[in-house]
């Protein structure tokens, strides 16, 4: 199926709208072209194309809404999802938090979609695969690795005449190399909207390497140590952290944002001085849309400076509630580094543990953002400035914003999961029990 251009989208749009017989209307037209490639045991095992397009309908009368889908798109279907919308929702209760649709909105022009990786053929995934297999099979490793690389847009238009529109194209990577032994297993991710931004070489190597690294891994003791954590490390604390920043939860005393006498944490600092948060959907390193699903303009928003929170997001409904202006949150997440490598990093630690990533993170205590999880695929222990020997997995019980204020060191940004994180030095992080598992 076509990539829909502006206008193009804009008449389906137009057509879907003037079937509409609803007090208010919204229509959200999204296709993608999607190809993949996957490999295990150093073996291709699949590799496919997608192409999807859907158009969904949102009727309203008074507070009532019904919604429909379809993905076709001549008259007699675009009509029939309209009518199929307003049926539901004269059946639906009323909402009393509907909001009205948005009049027109002005929207910067985005920079999210490349044209290059649009084009990614065939050849290229498997080049993907290639580069990953034939490396590890001679460092006696095995490879299982997925890559996705897609273009796609998104329109929307409603009965009050907003119109928005937006193409973007991204690329994802992500490997496990494990030792041949049982013993050893290294990890790596890459995202881009950019594809010739991505060596796949360089990031297989990295993942062997840990791998190698990382075999017959020893057991030392739980407690506090100074870490080293890679951007995949810090990553999950942090967008958990981010989801904290909802001005309603905060509000209503359900969040680490909600102030002990009432209200939120606006205007206080949290963190450590050095800890600035922004989002920016023309940052060159990590554009996305200018708008989000309910029509809303984005634009460069600073969360946390120097320390302070200086923004929460409101929806239109509570900003309404509240008195002030809408504060839609961000596609993605950007916080300041340093000029830190993680070699310096390491080399200025003369006792520390160096930690790949986190995963199955889960929440213990969402007062004071607590969190547990455990570490895997490349865990080391540092001493004197040189990684000595890997260490067994750890658990560990930790929150980002007690993290946040055991700064050490900031490191280079690295862009991870569509964020930009660098690397960090953080005293006393709390392990507290150690697992098996590679």
């Amino acid at each position: 199926m076509a990539i829909y251009t502006r206008e193009e989208a804009r008449k389906i749009l137009e057509k879907a709208l003037s079937f509409s017989k609803a007090d208010a209307c919204e229509v959200n037209l999204n296709g993608s072209n999607s190809g993949n490639i996957r490999y295990a045991r150093n073996t291709v095992s699949t590799s496919g194309y997608s192409s999807n397009q859907t158009l969904v309908v949102q009727s309203s009368f008074g507070k009532k809404s019904g919604t429909a889908t379809i993905d076709e798109f001549d008259d007699a279907s675009l009509e029939k999802a309209v009518r199929r919308a307003e049926e539901l929702a004269r059946l639906s209760p009323e909402n009393p938090e509907f909001m009205e649709p948005l009049g027109p909105q002005q929207y910067d022009e985005s920079a999210s979609y490349i044209e290059k990786t649009a084009k990614v053929s065939p050849e290229y995934r498997a080049q993907v695969a290639k580069s990953s297999i034939e490396p590890a099979a001679a460092r006696d490793v095995t490879a299982a690795g997925y890559f996705n690389d897609s273009e796609g847009f998104s329109a929307m238009m409603n009965s009050n005449g907003l119109f928005a529109y937006n193409q973007s194209t991204n690329m994802d990577f992500t490997v496990t190399m494990r030792t041949n032994d049982g013993t050893g297993s290294g990890w790596v991710s890459r995202d881009y909207n950019d594809v010739s931004k991505f060596d796949a070489s360089q990031a297989s190597k990295t993942a062997i390497d840990k791998a190698v690294l990382s075999r017959e891994a020893k057991a030392i003791e739980p407690g506090k140590y100074t870490v080293i954590l890679e951007p995949a490390a810090s990553a999950g604390l942090l967008q958990n952290m981010f989801s904290a920043f909802s001005a309603r939860a905060a509000d209503e005393g359900r969040n680490f944002m909600s102030a002990p006498d009432g209200g939120n944490k606006l205007g206080q600092k949290i963190v450590d001085e050095r800890v600035t948060f922004w989002s920016d959907p023309l940052h060159p390193d990590l554009p996305t849309a200018t708008w989000n699903g309910a029509g809303q303009p984005l634009k460069k928003t600073m969360w946390i400076e120097n320390g302070v929170v200086k923004n929460l997001a409101y929806s239109r409904y509570w900003a309404k509630q509240k008195g002030v202006d809408p504060v839609p949150f961000p596609a993605g997440g950007i916080m300041a580094g340093g000029d830190a490598s993680l070699e310096d990093l390491i080399r200025s630690t003369r006792k520390g543990i160096l930690v790949t990533r986190l995963w199955y993170i889960r929440s213990v205590d969402p007062q004071t953002l607590l969190y547990t999880g455990l570490t895997r695929d490349g865990t080391f222990y540092i001493e004197n400035g040189a990684i000595k020997y890997p260490v067994k997995n750890f658990r560990f019980n930790e929150s980002p914003i007690i993290m946040l204020n055991n700064l050490e060191t900031l490191g280079q940004q690295v862009r991870i999961d569509g964020n930009l994180i660098p690397y960090m030095k953080i005293r006393d992080f709390t392990f507290t029990s150690l697992s098996d598992a590679v």
